[in-house]
């Protein structure tokens, strides 16, 4: 009877064990506004589900579609990396963030891509849509043809990058198979979906996916933002062999998201040896959806507590609540588990820290307008894009300091003239300029102090503090959807 007493003890133990953990899982959690996946990429077999069959507004995580249907007509023959497409105006039209083509500017579809991907550029969407379905509203269509095919049955698009609309809508179920399709489907054109930093010109963009280059064995994917979504993240990571994906929708800031991706990913490498301890949750296809309407984030992602707008390419410290070192609301019961198990398994590395460091070192790639170019062509292509961008400078610089550098008689007139009356003129005209090249956060400083800090756009941050409010209040409307 001794004999047995340590091999009861074992069994009452792991029973324990077992029914401590799927009261911690099954257990009711306080709703949030948040939704959470992790899925293994080669199964499917979901690791974590949060509200992840709840309806959602995508944002910029619409582009992976957009890649995905692109680089499909690529594989399929109907055009090449290499074709070239034109800047419509309609592309041009876009809200930021965006390249700020002027219409009938060239680039190929490798480039357009590139662009797209890192910098979440809403124009190079549409003239990749126009390129590859004819229009916005064709390439749509076959978005939503695709998704249907894959079996995102709670997605449907109206546009190819992710900027507010009503019928924009998807989960982080759907995101998790479109990531494994993409994986699956373009296996050879995965490297777009990881490119750490892009050079335009002289300006480098690096990726808004603050995963790449900092947690170990990260490869993808996207970012989104939009008032309404909150900050979402699609990410993937690979290590020894076995590739997981974690969705995040609607974190509170830039940083929030990706240090609760790092932890949804930390969990899943180190769960290979609790797996008994967890019940099953099948694989994504299989998790039910949920019929209801996306909830809307706008007052708490953009409501006046905010300390400046908020966008995709966001590096405010978390939030208290955003849970930095796992909080209930980012893991669930998950953190019970954890604390249960902490002898059997190594600590969580500190997400919040890797994501506050610095990336890796890594070289640029190389985006320019026009055909494909190598060797000497692509220098000077590279060469005649920094150009372009210092021309506009420079011409506003001197406009602005025209009246102080020439005969004061002669513009002593024209000085008063301007100020009595045409205020504003001229700060709104270069304020749209500006708006589009470098002060995106100087409007969004001065929109706040001014009064709508929820609607985040302004014009211009000159024109807050100057006689053009008129024209700052008929503007602002168009510059909360700026953040995809």
């Amino acid at each position: 009877m001794h004999a047995f007493r340590p091999l009861l003890r074992k069994s009452l133990f792991n029973l324990f064990a077992v029914a401590l953990a799927c009261a911690a899982l099954l257990a009711p959690r306080a709703a949030s506004a948040e939704a959470l996946l992790l899925i293994e990429a080669d199964s499917g077999k979901v690791l974590q589900a949060d509200n992840a069959t709840i309806p959602w507004y995508p944002a910029s995580v619409t582009k992976i579609m957009t890649a995905y249907v692109t680089l499909k007509a690529v594989k399929d023959g109907r055009l090449t990396l290499d074709t070239l497409l034109t800047v419509s105006p309609t592309a041009a039209s876009q809200s930021p963030s965006k390249m700020g083509f002027r219409p009938g500017t060239q680039l190929t579809v490798d480039n357009a891509l590139k662009m797209m991907m890192v910098k979440s550029a809403n124009d190079m969407a549409v003239v990749l849509a126009e390129g590859v379905g004819g229009s916005v509203d064709g390439f749509s269509a076959m978005m939503n043809d695709t998704a249907r095919k894959l079996g995102m049955t709670q997605t449907s698009y109206v546009n190819p990058n992710g900027l507010p609309a009503d019928g924009q809508i998807t989960s982080a179920r759907d995101l998790g198979i479109l990531a494994r399709s993409f994986l699956r489907d373009l296996p050879e054109y995965e490297y777009f979906v990881h490119i750490p930093a892009i050079r335009f010109g002289k300006r480098v963009t690096g990726n808004f996916n603050k995963l790449i280059g900092r947690y170990p064995g990260a490869d993808g994917f996207k970012t989104g933002f939009i008032c309404a979504s909150g900050y979402n993240l699609v990410a993937s990571a690979t290590r020894n062999g076995r590739r997981l994906i974690a969705v995040v929708l609607g974190a509170n800031s830039g940083t929030a998201r990706a240090v609760k991706a790092a932890q949804l990913l930390e969990r899943g490498f180190s769960q290979d040896n609790l797996s008994w301890l967890r019940p099953s949750l099948g694989t994504v296809e299989n998790l039910v959806p949920v019929d209801a309407s996306p909830p809307n984030l706008r007052d708490d992602m953009c409501g006046g507590h905010r300390k400046r707008p908020a966008s995709d390419d966001d590096d405010a410290l978390i939030a208290a609540s955003g849970g930095a070192t796992g909080s209930g609301s980012a893991t669930g019961g998950e953190a019970q588990v954890t604390f249960f198990t902490a002898g059997l398994q190594p600590p969580l590395m500190k997400a919040s820290e890797l994501m506050a460091s610095a990336p890796a070192a890594a070289e640029p790639v190389l985006v320019y307008t026009g055909p494909t170019r190598t060797g000497t062509a692509l220098i000077a292509a590279v060469a005649a894009d920094a150009d372009q961008q210092a021309t506009p400078k420079a011409r506003g610089k001197r406009v602005a300091k025209k009246p102080d550098a020439t005969d004061k008689p002669a513009d002593k007139p024209k000085d008063t003239k301007t100020a009595a009356a045409k205020p504003g003129a001229k700060g709104d005209a270069k304020g749209d300029a500006k708006a589009d090249t470098k002060t995106a956060a100087k409007p969004a400083g001065t929109k706040h102090a001014a009064a709508k800090p929820a609607e985040k756009p302004a014009a211009s941050g000159d024109q807050a503090a100057k006689p053009a409010k008129p024209k700052a209040a008929t503007k602002p409307p168009a510059k909360p959807a700026n953040n995809s």
